[in-house]
């Protein structure tokens, strides 16, 4: 006597290994029949927020930051929908983990713990893969929104780490996903691996990136314009994240293509925005127009001279005049004031050069220090890009103190061993009367009655508002008035009224505080006359364009 066994339909191939398809123990009845997964999972359905509570406890098991990195990415490989859920649910907890500080020592440990790839890798030993590499996602053109790539050369203050970068560039999409709704499955992280001088990764057996010394010059030109070039034919639509290149090149690369393709590139224009927010915050509690502003910055590489690019553009939106804002913007460097004399200026710094016989005798026939600046120049606001510890001594915050009533001093290097000064130290030196923001996550302070909030000039304010909304308009280029907007935007999501109020917002309302920028940046899109994108209701389309990390084809809610 034979028995007949009812045939279920077979596993659909990857359900459970497909981290954008996979639900987990949130796939109803239904779908375990309808997928092939009786008996695969256990009995119970857990909705998607049981899930991320369930998460969210083990992550706090984890013994530290970079456990908890660890757990994420795992978490990540397997359920891309859960991940994002708890990322966003506790995104200002959680920013530090998957990105700056601790993606750092991830990065130094990226070949030694390599699990599985996720992103492209693209070789500058290879030039002629590129599109090969691309064309492996089996993407068509109109479903990438942002590629983020990195050369890794200069890594979140640790410098050239190959081609460990690439987490780099998981963790900015990230962010982009969790604040600004980017659908995941739209992006692209890119490693640019040009090879590395880093002699611990090249006396490393276990590296994986090519063991060579950097490649630079013409070789290195053409790889980048071959991948711009690609990236922008294949995914017209995409915005081009640039993210931690070298200072030797990321200006540079900024200028010679950011009129021709869409490129963004957050070491520039993103810090720029970002600090231009705290002092466009700073000016109303001030009273001075910013047309009327001076500044005195601090270390003038790429990122400082960034910042005083976009300061001098809103100068000049403001009122002045190219040559009156510039005449109003002062570099002070190892070497001292720049001057035009000098033989060592980058093209970058030239601009703002000073005339040495406009400040004659400033230095006692020496060296202009960052003091002797100070004392002539008598800025509104002094900016530290410099990564020089306690350089704002207390002698300087107070020679700056007395030349104006409400100094704005914005030590924005960081760590913390790099930072310029604490906030509590600036605040004391003023006698209350500064107007600060920081690199670093500062606690407030009580100071003669008064509250003190540090508001922390942190680029993920700006650059999920500023791609979603690049994205968005279809925005051929990212265009000052588009940065000024996003800063602007920024700015207005504070109250300043009060003694002792943040010149920042806080990241814990990121989502609803990136769709504000993201309208922003829409509406000086459309007015500069860059937007491509047809849209009658601007804020219906951000929130349209948000994606949800929801079961969106199934699965419990």
């Amino acid at each position: 006597m034979s028995t007949t066994h009812a045939v279920r339909t077979p596993a659909t191939p990857g359900v459970l290994q497909d981290p954008m398809s996979n639900h987990g123990v949130a796939f109803s009845a239904s779908e375990r029949d309808e997928y092939g997964l009786t008996g695969r999972l256990p009995s119970n359905v857990l909705t998607l927020g049981q899930q991320a509570q369930r998460a969210y406890r083990q992550l706090q098991g984890q013994r530290d930051d970079l456990a908890k990195y660890v757990f994420l990415e795992q978490l990540h490989d397997r359920n891309e929908t859960l991940y994002y859920r708890v990322l966003a649910d506790h995104l200002a907890e959680l920013l530090p983990v998957v990105y700056d500080p601790t993606v750092g020592d991830a990065i130094e440990q990226y070949s030694e713990e390599f699990r599985s790839p996720r992103g492209i890798f693209l070789s500058i030993d290879a030039p002629d893969d590129i599109e090969a590499a691309f064309g492996t996602l089996g993407l068509r053109s109109e479903d990438v929104e942002l590629l983020v790539c990195t050369d890794a050369e200069e890594i979140l203050g640790i410098g050239d780490w190959g081609v460990g970068g690439i987490e780099i560039a998981i963790g900015k999409l990230a962010i982009y996903t969790a604040a600004a709704g980017i659908d995941p499955r739209r992006v692209i992280p890119v490693s640019l691996d040009v090879g590395t001088d880093n002699e611990v990764l090249l006396n490393d057996p276990l590296y994986l990136g090519n063991r060579h010394a950097r490649v630079r010059g013409a070789a290195y030109d053409a790889f980048i314009e071959k991948y711009l070039a690609t990236a922008s034919t294949m995914f017209p639509n995409a915005l081009l994240h640039f993210e931690d290149f070298g200072p030797g090149n990321a200006r540079r690369i900024l200028e010679t293509y950011g009129h021709r393709y869409r490129v963004f590139n957050d070491d520039l224009q993103g810090t720029g925005a970002i600090t231009l927010a705290s002092v466009l915050s700073a000016v109303k509690v001030t009273g001075v127009p910013m047309r009327s502003q001076k500044l005195v910055v601090f270390g003038a590489g790429t990122a400082g001279v960034g910042i005083a690019d976009q300061i001098h553009a809103a100068m000049v939106r403001d009122g002045a005049t190219a040559e009156e804002a510039t005449s109003r913007i002062w570099l002070v460097d190892k070497q001292g004031l720049l001057t035009s004399d000098m033989t060592d200026l980058r093209d970058f710094q030239k601009p703002y050069a000073r005339r040495p016989e406009d400040v004659g005798g400033w230095g006692g026939g020496g060296a202009i220090s960052l003091l002797d600046t100070v004392g002539h120049a008598a800025p509104t606001i002094l900016l530290g890009t410099s990564t020089a510890h306690g350089a704002f001594t207390e002698e300087i915050v107070r020679t700056m103190a007395r030349g104006v009533e409400r100094p704005i001093i914005l030590p924005i290097s960081n760590p913390t061993s790099k930072i310029e000064a604490e906030p509590q130290d600036v605040i004391a030196w003023t006698d209350g009367r500064a107007l600060v923001a920081t690199g670093l996550p500062f606690g407030p302070m009580r100071y003669e009655g008064v509250n003190y909030h540090f508001g922390q000039a942190n680029n993920a304010l700006v650059y999920p508002g500023l791609g979603l909304g690049t994205i968005v308009s279809g925005a051929g280029t990212v265009t000052p008035g588009m940065l000024i907007a996003a800063a602007e935007a920024v700015a207005g999501q504070v109250d300043v009224s009060a003694p002792g109020a943040s010149l920042l917002p806080e990241v814990e309302n990121l989502r609803a505080s990136t769709a504000t920028t993201a309208v922003a940046v829409v509406r000086a899109a459309q007015a500069e006359g860059v937007a491509t994108a047809k849209i009658d209701n601007v804020v219906q389309a951000v929130q349209d364009a948000m994606w949800q990390p929801t079961y969106s084809d199934g699965g419990a809610a």
